[in-house]
């Protein structure tokens, strides 16, 4: 079963269609998804955000580049991880003119905790609740972020709500323009809005063996914390 319906129960159903069938798919499926388009809005907050967004920039944890119309690519594979758990990736890569930026991640569903969880980067350093919900706006769904925890071999600690980046994210449909929407507000309770971006993508399906997943949509280590 899709993760996104065992974290949203029969809130599931209620999603428009179309997100349905991006967000329904699991390992069992066959199916895979890739979508391009256009961020038509890609913004930071002020210079103290930079060092931030720098750092993060080295293991594919969002980036300091701001533009508008920015072509991107986002990945979305099912699959389970060496430790058993349905997975899926995000994977998103923007052409900048000087640079292609990336942003990874990889979704669980935790029993354990009874939610989402995102791994974020290309190591899977940073494991963030993921609260889903109805859109009810739009019909779409929404991401919101919760608790944040930091795993590097020995080390693991959880980032205290004033230290946290709390993303926001909204994906819907457009019935009229007959492609998917999306908006990203990553903000931290002091500092403001760190990173967003808002833009708009078609999404095409097709059938996929597990053994053919590349490679470069999943992370380069597993993380098996929660």
């Amino acid at each position: 079963m899709s993760i996104y319906k065992l974290a949203m129960g029969d809130e599931f159903d209620r999603l428009h269609p179309k997100i349905q069938e991006r967000f329904g798919f699991d390992s069992t499926s066959g199916v895979a998804s890739v979508g391009t388009g256009v961020m038509e809005t890609m913004e930071r907050g002020g210079w103290w955000t930079v060092p931030f967004l720098w750092v993060g920039s080295l293991r594919h944890i969002m980036f300091p580049d701001t533009g508008k119309d920015v072509p991107f690519t986002v990945h979305n594979y099912a699959y389970v991880d060496r430790h058993g758990r349905e997975t899926v990736t995000w994977v998103r890569h923007f052409e900048f003119p000087e640079r292609r930026r990336w942003f990874d991640a990889t979704m669980v569903y935790s029993a354990k905790r009874g939610t989402l969880i995102d791994y974020i980067g290309n190591q899977q350093h940073l494991s963030v609740d993921i609260a889903c919900s109805v859109d009810e706006a739009t019909g779409g769904i929404r991401l919101r972020s919760g608790e944040q925890r930091f795993y590097e071999k020995w080390l693991a600690f959880k980032f205290p709500l004033f230290a946290s980046g709390m993303a926001d994210v909204v994906e819907w449909y457009d019935d009229e323009a007959e492609e998917f929407g999306i908006s990203v507000e990553v903000r931290n309770r002091i500092f403001g809005t760190l990173f967003s971006y808002s833009g708009r993508f078609q999404a095409e399906f097709f059938d996929i063996e597990a053994a053919k997943i590349p490679p470069f949509v999943k992370p380069l280590r597993e993380e098996s914390r929660e």
